[in-house]
């Protein structure tokens, strides 16, 4: 995609939804990355439901903690993978106590250091929880960036590279969920609801579906 292109893609995205964040919900740095974790191959609807009854009761590390697994279990037992998840969030909060002051580190190697975090969960706390302009790539965004042509690659790690270069200074702090959002309501896996995208004529993707 040439550079006018991509610059007119984002304006159009950032006009459409000027102030855009992520739809899981969360009120602390701490909040959001058990969400994120919690999030792996999980729906946001579905994590928000588990995430409404446990933060009143536990939002912080010491408290899921106390918690333990088999209480925390008793929470997110609606969310996929539940069993690993619920040793990876106590495992979690149990080195940010020992570790970081219970504090969530700002820093990529410290995140990516904890149980459950990659780098897409690192990417997402670090952009929405710290207003670092990362590009967290998942699924929806993978599809789009090769969709479109905004920044071909075979894998997650390609794709985030070449975003990385791609997409303009001004743009890169909302571009991750620009583009999340896009994928996910708009340019579907299995039907791209291409007649009322508003990037249709940007973009380069063959198969588009027809009015």
């Amino acid at each position: 995609m040439k550079r006018a292109d991509v610059v007119e893609m984002f304006t159009r995205l950032r006009e459409l939804n000027p102030r855009p964040t992520t739809e899981l919900a969360y009120t602390s740095p701490f909040e959001l990355l058990v969400a994120v974790v919690l999030s792996a191959q999980a729906t946001d609807v579905g994590v928000n439901k588990a995430t409404r009854k446990l933060y009143p009761v536990a939002n912080t590390p010491a408290a899921i903690l106390a918690l333990g697994e088999d209480g925390l279990k008793a929470y997110i037992s609606t969310i996929g993978l539940f069993n690993a998840k619920a040793k990876n969030v106590i495992a979690l909060c149990r080195l940010l106590i020992e570790q970081h002051g219970g504090e969530v580190p700002r820093e990529r190697e410290a995140l990516e250091a904890l149980p459950g975090v990659g780098r897409k969960t690192a990417n997402v706390v670090l952009n929405t929880a710290f207003g670092e302009p990362t590009i967290a790539v998942d699924t929806h965004i993978f599809r789009v960036s090769n969709r479109t042509g905004l920044a071909p690659g075979k894998d997650v790690r390609a794709v985030e590279a070449k975003l990385e270069k791609v997409v303009p200074p001004e743009f890169k702090l909302d571009a991750h969920h620009w583009l999340i959002l896009h994928g996910r309501y708009v340019c579907k896996a299995r039907k791209p609801d291409c007649p009322h995208c508003v990037i249709r004529d940007l973009c380069r993707y063959k198969d588009k579906t027809p009015a």
